[in-house]
């Protein structure tokens, strides 16, 4: 492998670990406001899982997704995201 394509391949790999992180920040940002709901909805009378909000979630991120990921691939990453963010 030349040195000009291990330069390249390190270059993409910085910028991954860098999105990496962020997705981290983001994913605690999230996990962060999830836990204030969850604190609220007992005072509203509503129920802590809500099967019809989880599908607006995912109906959302479809829409809103440009790719290369499919829909499927986006739903599957988030069913484990909304199944983590339940556990906390």
């Amino acid at each position: 492998m030349s040195d000009d394509v291990r330069d390249k391949i390190d270059g993409f790999r910085s910028r991954i670990d860098e999105i990496d992180c962020r997705l981290v920040e983001l994913l605690n940002s999230r996990a962060q406001l999830a836990l204030s709901i969850r604190e609220l909805k007992p005072q509203a009378n509503l129920a802590l899982f809500d099967p019809k909000r989880e599908e607006e979630i995912f109906l959302r991120l479809a829409a809103c997704n440009e790719g290369p990921l499919f829909a499927d691939n986006l739903r599957e990453i988030f069913e484990t995201v909304l199944r983590v963010m339940k556990e906390i």
